[in-house]
């Protein structure tokens, strides 16, 4: 946390994930700039309108992506990979009820 200024670790059923504080995780603030339509400077601009945050919590997000893009890279195919597991059984069991 002292190599990243406003990065803290937060506990949860997945673990223990980066977060910015009083923010998302880490893994959110990238993906949303892995899908934003914006580039570069507006991306950063982006994100920190849409999240609320000030750029440099973007910014910080960024370096410790830098450093530990493996670790972030895992929890968003980890997240991923729920969301189409739980949207597969959400639509066998509206299935079942049709």
């Amino acid at each position: 946390m002292s190599e990243f200024p406003g990065i803290v670790f937060k506990d949860g059923p997945s673990g223990r994930r980066a977060a910015i504080v009083a923010g998302p995780d880490i893994w959110e603030v990238i993906t949303f700039l892995a899908e934003s339509e914006e580039r570069g400077e507006l991306a950063v601009e982006a994100a920190a309108e849409v999240l609320a945050l000030p750029q440099s919590r973007i910014r910080v997000a960024l370096d410790y992506y830098s450093a530990y893009g493996a670790e972030i890279d895992r929890e968003i195919l980890a997240t991923e990979t729920a969301s189409v597991a739980a949207e597969a059984a959400w639509q066998s069991s509206r299935e079942l009820l049709a």
